[in-house]
């Protein structure tokens, strides 16, 4: 794969032409234009810069809004929080997009600051992201369905397929982006791209609505150590009795987690409306985090799926020391909050709703913080304290210390 779409995730399609945009000695270079991705993959946006060698590079920052001259750091955004990394080699400006979403799909523009003017790269590089959907044609044979995997935008390298029927791996399938089988109404199909199956499409029916069939709301899900989640999935039987309906985590069978003792006391199941299954987890833990999944069970079916469920991390949440006076606030992944709150010396501060915050230079202080939504769960307390020198009797206040609180 090329530079431009060297991705840890799934890039589907990138468009190798190089877009150079220059003035003088200053340039921005795209080495893609346009960037097909799966839904929950991660991309790679390659990009490189120059700049007059007698010239300081004060500031980088890519951004998606329409204001050039002044951007919204991804950064910063609540929306990419956790998300997003910056290349730190020397005049490259690769971005990477994790855990990807559709409404990331945009034009993504590249703009640099330096101590005598700043640069934005236009037109800058369309990033769109789809999700896998199955097609059903019956229309060639009245007995026989074609089924096609398909993406809003067109594929690259003519990459493998991986079909499942009623959620378990087809091993007969040779790979093609289509599969044909006989119709039987009881049967259900999703597909994925060969490598990503954590991006697999919607398990859809092939005659009717009523086949066999379980389907997760999330496919990941960020939490908070300490609070509550829901984990939640719609599921269809083609017998009309369901003589049970469990969950089970990844790595421990099929055990029923209420008879599990790590989740004593910790779990419930919530049924409160036909084919909806919600498991709740109380009081999560680290120890909480893995892939969770749903089954089913009637006379004469069972749904044990090798698909891929909802995968659950739980995180802890962190006041970082960042450049300067600057604290961050952060976590091991992006619970989908759209902003934060931090406490000084246990009192909210008020208009402080990024995940960074600057500290004051003035008294010693404690700091923490936590999600919206999460204010109950703080982080640890971090504490400041001025160090104090004497030099010729004369008091010297120096750089601030910043230390975790006893």
């Amino acid at each position: 794969m090329s530079l431009s779409a060297a991705a840890s995730g799934l890039v589907l399609f990138h468009l190798s032409l190089t877009v150079v945009q220059s003035q003088n000695d200053y340039g921005v270079t795209y080495t893609s234009t346009q960037i097909c991705a799966v839904k929950g993959s991660t991309v790679v946006i390659g990009c490189s810069f120059k700049y007059p060698s007698r010239v300081n590079v004060l500031k980088r920052v890519w951004f998606t809004n329409e204001n050039n001259y002044n951007p919204e750091d991804l950064k910063t955004d609540p929306v990419y929080a956790g998300r997003v990394s910056y290349s730190s080699q020397w005049k490259r400006c690769t971005l990477t997009i994790r855990d990807l979403r559709e409404s990331d799909s945009a034009v993504y523009k590249f703009r640099f600051e330096t101590d005598q003017k700043h640069f934005t790269g236009l037109p800058g590089v369309t990033l769109t992201v789809t999700a896998l959907q199955v097609h059903v044609d019956t229309s060639s044979y009245p007995d026989w369905a074609t089924l096609t995997c398909q993406s809003s935008c067109r594929l690259h390298d003519r990459p493998s397929y991986i079909w499942y029927k009623n959620g378990q791996k087809i091993s007969t399938q040779s790979g093609q982006y289509w599969y044909s089988d006989y119709l039987n109404p009881s049967d259900s199909y999703s597909c994925a791209v060969r490598g990503h199956e954590a991006s697999t499409s919607p398990s859809v029916c092939v005659r009717g609505d009523s086949c066999n069939r379980v389907n997760y709301s999330n496919r990941s899900i960020c939490a908070v150590k300490g609070s509550s989640v829901d984990i939640s999935s719609t599921y269809n039987s083609y017998e009309s009795l369901i003589q049970s309906t469990s969950w089970f985590r990844s790595g421990r069978g099929s055990e029923d987690l209420r008879e599990d003792s790590q989740y004593a006391g910790r779990v419930e199941l919530i049924e409160t409306e036909r084919g909806r299954s919600t498991l709740r987890i109380r009081d999560l833990t680290e120890s909480d985090s893995a892939q969770y999944h749903f089954k089913f069970k009637t006379q004469s079916f069972e749904w044990k799926s090798s698909l891929p469920g909802t995968t659950l991390t739980v995180t802890d949440v962190q006041v970082r020391v960042s450049t300067g006076r600057q604290l961050d606030c952060v976590t091991r992944c992006n619970p989908y909050v759209s902003s934060y709150v931090w406490y000084k010396n246990g009192q909210q501060v008020n208009g402080a709703s990024s995940s960074s915050y600057e500290a004051p230079r003035d008294t010693s202080y404690s700091y923490s913080c936590a999600l919206k939504g999460f204010e109950d769960f703080h982080s640890p307390l971090v504490c400041e304290f001025p160090l104090r020198f004497y030099l010729n009797e004369n008091l010297i206040w120096v750089i601030i210390n910043v230390m975790f609180c006893q």
